[in-house]
C-alpha cells in the first residue's frame, strides 16, 4: 500500500501592477525563506526546471513561502495555473532542496520587494479609502522602514493601525522582517476627512447657516445612470487634483472615494454627493429639478468615515438578514441599500464581499457572498466570485458547474440559518 499523502494549499494571487505575474503562496516558506530568482535559460535546480518545463514561463522568483512567475505574452492564466500548481506540489512532494544551489539575491532588496507587493496588494486598497498610502521606503539588514502619507499621515489611529494590523500581517507573511520603523512625521501631516466639529453641514438646515459659495454646477455635469449619481471626469477631475485618466483610475480602484447622502427634515429631498482623492475632495447639492450647486465639503464626516471602515460588516450583516423568499440581491442594489450611491461604489462593495469570502474560507464557513449576483450573469455572482473561490480553495469541485457550486453554497446558507 503505498503511504498517502496529505495536499499542499497553493493559493494563486494575482499581481496587482502586472497581469503577466502571478504568485503562488505556499503554507511554509521554501529552504528557511532564503530568496532566489531565475531565468527561463539556464536553470538548474528542481523548481525552476519543473516550472519551465510547463512552457510559457519566463522568470521564476521564490521569496519566503511566495513563489513568484513572469508568464510570456499569449500565454493563458486559465492553462498555466493547474499546471504550475501541480508542478509545485510534485516537486515539493519528492524533493528536499527545491532550490537546489542556487546563489541567493540580496536578501534586503529582495525582502523590499515582498514587501511592496503585499502592501499594494493587501493593504492599500484598503486604506486609499480613507484617502492614505503606505509605502515601504527601504530594508536594511532586516529592518523594514514604512513610511505613511496622505489620509494616514496625521491620523491619530494611524500607528495603532501600524502596530496591530500592517504589522501583524506582514510578519505572518514574511517571517525573515527584522524590526519594522515608521518614519512617518505625524506632526505635519493633516486629517484626510473634513476636520470634527466646529462647523454646521450645508445640509444641516441649521438657522442662518450658508454655504461658503454657491456656485452652480454645469447642466450635464451630474447624471443618474442604473441609480447612482455620475459626474463627468473632465469637470471633476481638476478639483480632485487628477487628470480625467487618473480618476477613472481611482474610482475603479478605490483611491478615489465618495458618499452621497440624502436629505432629512428642510432638506428633504436633497442629495449631496462628496467626492474624495488623497489631497482634496468636491462636494455639491443636487435638487429635486435636477440642477446642483457646487459646496464647501462638509465639516463633520465622523458618520462617513465610521461607514468605510464598517462596510464589511454591513454588507455581511445585509446580506445574512435577506429574506428567505429573496436569496440574494445584485451588487448595485447593495450598494444603494446600504446608502453608498456615489461613482465607485460597486468596486467598493465587490472589494467588501471578497474580503468575506477570505474570512469565510479561513472559518470553513458557507460563502455568504453568493448572495450577491450579477443582474447580467442569470443571478449568478461575478466571474471573480468564482475565481477568488477556488484561489482561497473553496470553490467548485471538479466536474462541479458554477451554477452548481453556487446553489449549493445558498443551500448551505440556508441551512446554517435554519440550524
Amino acid at each position: 500500500m503505498s503511504e498517502s499523502r496529505t495536499r499542499r494549499r497553493i493559493q494563486a494571487q494575482s499581481s496587482a501592477n502586472d497581469a503577466q505575474v502571478m504568485g503562488f503562496m505556499l503554507d511554509a516558506p521554501l529552504q528557511d525563506g532564503a530568496p532566489a530568482r531565475f531565468e527561463a535559460a539556464g536553470a538548474s535546480a528542481p523548481l525552476p526546471d519543473a516550472l519551465f518545463a510547463i512552457g510559457g514561463l519566463c522568470h521564476v522568483e521564490v521569496s519566503g513561502a511566495m513563489i513568484w512567475v513572469r508568464k510570456e505574452e499569449g500565454s493563458e492564466w486559465a492553462t498555466l495555473k493547474p499546471a504550475i500548481a501541480a508542478a509545485i506540489r510534485e516537486v515539493l512532494d519528492t524533493c528536499d532542496a527545491p532550490l537546489g544551489q542556487a546563489a541567493p539575491v540580496d536578501p534586503d532588496a529582495e525582502l523590499l520587494r515582498a514587501v511592496e507587493e503585499l502592501l499594494e496588494r493587501q493593504v492599500n486598497p484598503s486604506v486609499a479609502a480613507h484617502g492614505g498610502h503606505i509605502a515601504a521606503e527601504r530594508v536594511s539588514g532586516g529592518t523594514v522602514y514604512l513610511r505613511m502619507s496622505g489620509g494616514c499621515q496625521g491620523c491619530a489611529a494611524s500607528s495603532a493601525t501600524l502596530r496591530e494590523g500592517v504589522e501583524r500581517m506582514l510578519r505572518a507573511a514574511l517571517p525573515a522582517i527584522g524590526e519594522i520603523v515608521d518614519l512617518t512625521d505625524h506632526e505635519a501631516g493633516s486629517n484626510p476627512f473634513y476636520e470634527r466639529g466646529g462647523g454646521a453641514s450645508p445640509m444641516s438646515g441649521q438657522a442662518g447657516a450658508k454655504p461658503a459659495f454657491h456656485r452652480p454646477v454645469p447642466p450635464g455635469v451630474l447624471s443618474w445612470q442604473d441609480e447612482q449619481i455620475t459626474v463627468d471626469p473632465d469637470f471633476l477631475a481638476p478639483r480632485l487634483g487628477l487628470s480625467p485618466e487618473a480618476l477613472r483610475a481611482g474610482l475603479r480602484t478605490g483611491d478615489v472615494v465618495g458618499v452621497t447622502e440624502m436629505g432629512e427634515g428642510e432638506d428633504a429631498g436633497k442629495t449631496r454627493i462628496v467626492l474624495r482623492s488623497a489631497t482634496r475632495a468636491w462636494a455639491a447639492e443636487v435638487f429635486t429639478d435636477g440642477t446642483a450647486r457646487e459646496i464647501p465639503p462638509p465639516r463633520a464626516a465622523g458618520a462617513a468615515v465610521g461607514r468605510e471602515g464598517t462596510l464589511v460588516g454591513e454588507v455581511r450583516a445585509h446580506l445574512e438578514n435577506l429574506p428567505d423568499e429573496t436569496p440574494h440581491i445584485s451588487y448595485g442594489a447593495l450598494a444603494r441599500a446600504l446608502g453608498h450611491w456615489a461613482p465607485g461604489s460597486v468596486a467598493r462593495i465587490t472589494r467588501a464581499l471578497e474580503t468575506t469570502m477570505r474570512e469565510d474560507a479561513a472559518a470553513g464557513r458557507a460563502l455568504i457572498a453568493a448572495r450577491a449576483v450579477s443582474r447580467t450573469a442569470a443571478g449568478l455572482p461575478a466571474r471573480g466570485f468564482f475565481d477568488l473561490a477556488r484561489n482561497l480553495g473553496c470553490g467548485p469541485a471538479e466536474g462541479q458547474s458554477e451554477a452548481e457550486f453556487h446553489a449549493g453554497e445558498l443551500a448551505r446558507l440556508q441551512q446554517d440559518r435554519s440550524a
